[in-house]
């Protein structure tokens, strides 16, 4: 029973240590001025250029961007204010 609780304590220590803890998140964000088919991809890219972001995908027709990232690296107000900057203001939705 002592190896098991060992075994499992060394598991969880370095679980831990290599990040697997990350706190993942997943928003929407409504998007303004999407005037055109190349406009989400602009979006895109500027989104995926944010450290911890990990997946984006923006939607010409509902005028949103739903976004991964990781909170320990950025955040809700990094997301929009860099699409703010690209000419798309945006705005979290969920």
């Amino acid at each position: 029973m002592k190896r098991m609780l060992s075994a499992a304590a060394v598991a969880m220590t370095l679980t831990s240590a290599n990040g697997a803890f990350a706190d993942e998140r997943i928003v929407t964000l409504a998007l303004d001025n999407l005037f055109c088919v190349t406009c989400p991809y602009i979006v895109k890219q500027t989104l995926a250029q944010i450290d911890g972001v990990s997946a984006v995908e923006v939607s010409y027709r509902e005028q949103t961007a739903v976004v991964t990232f990781d909170d320990d690296k950025t955040d809700v107000a990094t997301l929009t204010t860099a699409t703010g900057d690209a000419g798309f203001p945006s705005r979290l939705v969920n």
